[in-house]
């Protein structure tokens, strides 16, 4: 069995962990590779998809958001195991986009997870991911229609970065952070929309 995540470059080992000696990589494969026991890792996984230029590819913030749409209600109602769709999870990536996505994200992710660590638990654990899910369901929503400014996904992309590593690392100050992040992409929405 696997070690837990605890840190961003965990989950970039792992990412490239699933796509060794492989031409693309499905979402299934990610998710294996990462485990469907946790909500917090296959956020963060997401999370990190959309924020690096991977987020550019056309469909592929529509698709992760419904995905992220599934996951939050699925948090909701305390499932054990994450489900998705067959479609959602047979998703391919060309392996050498995703290590270059990988490539591009670790010396952010040194820095970031040297900051990362336990505090204010109570706004990640039990009762304190509802709200997590429930901003989790508007990020989701606000995904497609982020979709047609290129890369502007990729600000959704940061508050679901925050969200999954504040579930991992049980760092609450990250989740309010990840709060100030979704209040910042509804403004945009806004703004776009007026």
């Amino acid at each position: 069995m696997k070690q837990k995540l605890s840190s961003l470059e965990q989950l970039l080992d792992r990412m490239d962990e699933a796509g060794e000696g492989e031409e693309h990589v499905s979402l299934d494969m990610l998710m294996d590779t990462i485990g469907k026991r946790s909500f917090g890792p296959i956020l963060l996984l997401i999370g990190l998809i959309l924020i690096t230029p991977l987020s550019g590819i056309p469909t592929l913030p529509s698709t992760m958001g419904v995905a992220v749409f599934l996951i939050a209600l699925q948090m909701l109602v305390r499932r054990k195991h994450i489900w998705l769709p067959g479609w959602i999870l047979r998703r391919k990536i060309k392996q050498q986009k995703l290590a270059k996505a990988s490539q591009w994200l670790r010396r952010p992710a040194r820095f970031i997870d040297r900051l990362v660590k336990h505090r204010l638990n109570i706004l990640v654990e039990g009762p304190g991911s509802w709200p997590i899910a429930l901003v989790c369901l508007l990020l989701a929503v606000t995904l497609p229609l982020l979709e047609p400014v290129p890369f502007a996904a990729s600000s959704a992309g940061v508050a679901l970065t925050c969200f999954g590593l504040a579930m991992i690392a049980h760092d609450g100050l990250l989740a309010l952070l990840a709060y100030s992040a979704t209040l910042g992409i509804s403004g945009l929405v806004a703004y776009s929309f007026l």
